[in-house]
């Protein structure tokens, strides 16, 4: 039972454990500091000293009683969490979920959340880890972390995760993107990888736009077309993040390939875009790159031109630079050389001066 003490002013004082706070040091290393609860009695008397002792007993005890939601299992609190926000998550967020729910972490399922432990969601990750990218495992994790916070939040996980990998994207050169354009020349795929070139837009998001959102040479991407939870149809669902609404201004000679257009600018769906343009390199000879990575071109050569990041962001629908530093912000192998080139004629002119060239 925890036992109060008589501070100077002549009332009691008990304290009582309550969480744990996370402090960064000077150093990076992260402190973890007892945060406890006081219970005060004004009375001077034994009384007030049992008063204290009493309130805290109680949030002791209460503490550590299962709150209402901790006593579902790990399985029905996630079926729980998904479905409360199938109405606002994207269809492609709730197909993942899903798909996680039915094959993976098993072990957790059946374990009520009071009962759950770190070492418990430690040995279902290291499990994920055996088979699956570290991307998906962190997927994976960042789930399970949403579920735990939401339907016992006392609890704080400190999981060990796999550490990322950085992607190997290939980013297509501007000879490639000339050899591309010329041999996709009035054909349907033609405005697709132009819009998905120099826009940068997703082809789900090329696949939705209608010409309603088009005014002069300036787009408005405000749709994008995803499968449905079922991954039976294709449906035209608002963008996925906040900063996946946004207006792209293209170069008059892409303007040009949308004049005279009705309703949706391509009739074909995301997948059609995929199965095409893979047929489309093979057909041409050129390595093979995903459509997706039309979008690494447009940010790449923007970086290289010198166009500030906040400005690639905007342009391509990216929320934050993180996605942008890891991913995005590769320099074609051509750029590169001619900036290696002139970085080495730099150094090569600083030594070979009178003043470091011997007599």
């Amino acid at each position: 039972m925890p036992t109060a003490k008589k501070l100077p002013s002549g009332s009691w004082r008990c304290q009582v454990f309550s969480h744990y706070e996370e402090i960064k040091q000077p150093d990076g290393t992260i402190k973890k500091k007892r945060i406890y609860k006081s219970f005060t009695s004004d009375d001077p008397s034994r009384e007030g000293k049992k008063v204290a002792e009493l309130a805290a007993t109680q949030y002791a005890m209460d503490k550590k009683k299962p709150k209402s939601g901790s006593n579902m299992t790990f399985g029905a609190a996630l079926d729980d969490y998904i479905s409360k926000r199938s109405a606002v998550l994207s269809p492609r967020t709730i197909m993942d979920y899903k798909r996680t729910r039915k094959n993976d972490i098993q072990m957790l399922m059946d374990i009520r959340l009071c009962d759950l432990t770190q070492e418990d969601v430690q040995e279902a990750i290291n499990l994920e880890a055996v088979d699956h990218s570290p991307k998906t495992v962190r997927n994976t994790h960042g789930l399970i972390s949403a579920v735990v916070r939401t339907y016992r939040p006392e609890m704080a996980l400190h999981t060990a995760l796999p550490k990322r990998i950085r992607p190997d994207i290939y980013v297509p050169s501007d000879s490639d993107i000339q050899t591309l354009i010329e041999h996709v020349k009035d054909s349907d795929m033609e405005l697709p990888i132009l819009l998905a070139a120099f826009g940068p837009m997703r082809r789900g998001e090329i696949c939705a736009l209608d010409v309603k959102n088009i005014k002069g040479n300036v787009v408005h991407v405000c749709c994008n077309m995803v499968l449905n939870v079922d991954r039976t149809d294709w449906v035209i669902r608002q963008p996925k993040s906040y900063a996946g609404d946004r207006y792209i201004d293209y170069p008059d000679f892409v303007a040009e390939k949308w004049k005279g257009k009705k309703g949706r600018i391509t009739n074909l769906k995301p997948n059609n875009v995929t199965d095409q343009f893979s047929y489309i390199l093979k057909r041409i000879g050129l390595p093979h790159f995903r459509f997706h990575d039309l979008r690494h071109y447009s940010a790449s050569i923007q970086h290289a031109l010198g166009i500030p990041d906040s400005y690639i962001m905007q342009r391509g629908g990216w929320g934050n630079d993180g996605v942008l530093k890891a991913v995005y912000r590769h320099t074609m192998e051509s750029k590169q050389k001619e900036m290696n080139q002139i970085a080495n004629q730099h150094f090569s002119n600083l030594c070979n001066t009178k003043c470091n060239t011997k007599k």
